[in-house]
């Protein structure tokens, strides 16, 4: 009797996670709006999540640049204080709290979610009219809490955004030392030499140019020393990777610190990029007090660049894993938790970058992360992008001779 009534129950389950397959395959099989109505299809909510984290991007702009315009009825919230406290800088941050919260909760409802035929699979890739609803409740909910309540969150985003952006840092890093593996592999490595060699030979070409105009744009005189420092000590870290990179023990090649060049040239770019207008040193002073449509142009290459990186970093959940596994059977083809995780710090991010990174900053229309804080950011995150990169190479070498003293004692 019990031996029947556990082929029975055995029988029932089985039964069940069949009936679940063949459902999931047949949504799988349909169109892709069909796919997308009963979610199963995980590949496609990523786009989605990133069409309302860009949403949430533009909303913040356009709170900060055009709230009193577009949101008078702001103005009789209690808590808005006539309209400061729920626009300009402080309206930004409440539009990230409102994002933030949305994917703080889906990281929260999906985090350690393993396979693709249970509930939370589900919850992640559908019911997308209650997401949506809850996205908006959340962001007009982040407009009646009190402005110390805001304060707090803008400093804490603070802290959020520094990790977005180490998260970031070792996506790219991921990348970069998977690419040059792949070269390396003994069934590539003849194919791939010349490849790599061109690659890495146009990279540096690249770094070199753009170091030169930086010179050329950002110090255009002997008196902006601060410029020449940022440019000049970027060329020494170059020179300083390629250096470690080639060296005996080492013997990384010479693509990645060619590839790296490429990001930290850019980084400090952008830093000085960064600069507030009306510096003898910024070329972009000239055109400081008019709007045109580069400016404009600019903004909007910058902010769908950040919602790019935002994504591509949340589907990369295998960066901070030591081996690198891909999904097998009914594994779920990216980690839900961190894709939400990123998110959530990127609604931090994109604040920082709205509001210069300072609350009191005040920022003019079609702008994006400017100021002396921006600046600083941007410099410090190259430098410790160029650290990490340096222990990536290093610590291999120095955790085999320590293998080996241990052995030898």
């Amino acid at each position: 009797m019990e031996g029947t009534t556990g082929r029975s129950k055995s029988e029932m389950e089985s039964g069940s996670t069949s009936n679940n397959n063949e459902s999931h395959i047949a949504f799988k099989e349909g169109s892709w709006f069909g796919q997308f109505k009963n979610g199963s299809n995980p590949w496609m909510a990523r786009y989605v999540y990133g069409l309302i984290f860009l949403a949430s991007n533009l909303l913040a702009w356009a709170v900060r640049d055009y709230g009193r315009n577009a949101f008078p009825e702001m103005e009789r919230l209690k808590n808005c204080q006539g309209g400061r406290g729920c626009l300009g800088a402080e309206g930004v941050l409440r539009v990230s709290l409102g994002c933030f919260a949305f994917y703080f909760v889906m990281f929260l409802s999906t985090a350690g979610t393993s396979s693709l035929y249970n509930c939370r699979d589900t919850w992640h890739s559908g019911w997308w009219s209650v997401k949506i609803g809850l996205w908006i409740a959340l962001t007009a909910t982040a407009f009646l809490v009190p402005t110390f309540i805001i304060q707090i969150y803008g400093e804490i985003a603070h802290f959020g955004a520094g990790v977005f952006l180490l998260v970031q840092l070792v996506s790219v890093i991921s990348f970069i030392t998977w690419l040059n593996d792949c070269c390396q592999q003994d069934k590539t490595e003849d194919k791939c030499h010349i490849h790599v060699m061109l690659l890495a030979t146009a990279a540096y070409i690249i770094c070199i140019v753009g170091i030169i105009m930086m010179y050329v744009w950002y110090a255009p005189e002997p008196s902006c020393l601060l410029n020449i420092f940022f440019i000049t000590w970027t060329l020494v870290l170059i020179q300083l990777m390629t250096s470690v990179s080639l060296h005996p023990k080492v013997n990384a090649g010479i693509l990645t610190p060619g590839l790296m060049g490429l990001y930290i040239v850019f980084i400090c770019w952008c830093a000085i990029r960064s600069e507030p207008a009306g510096e003898n040193c910024i070329r972009k002073a000239e055109a400081s007090n008019r709007t045109d449509w580069l400016t404009i142009i600019s903004f909007i290459v910058a902010l769908l660049a950040m919602v790019i990186a935002t994504f591509s970093t949340g589907i990369d959940s295998q960066c901070f894993q030591v081996k690198k596994e891909a999904p097998v059977g009914d594994a779920v083809p990216y980690g839900y938790g961190f894709f939400h995780f990123v998110f959530a710090t990127g609604a931090m991010y994109f604040a920082m970058l709205l509001i210069g990174w300072n609350t009191h900053h005040i920022i003019k229309k079609w702008t994006i992360d400017v100021g002396w804080t921006s600046t600083w950011v941007r410099i410090v995150n190259e430098w410790l992008a160029v650290c990490v990169y340096l222990w990536m190479l290093v610590a291999p070498v120095i955790l085999l001779r320590c293998r080996q003293t241990n052995e030898s004692a």
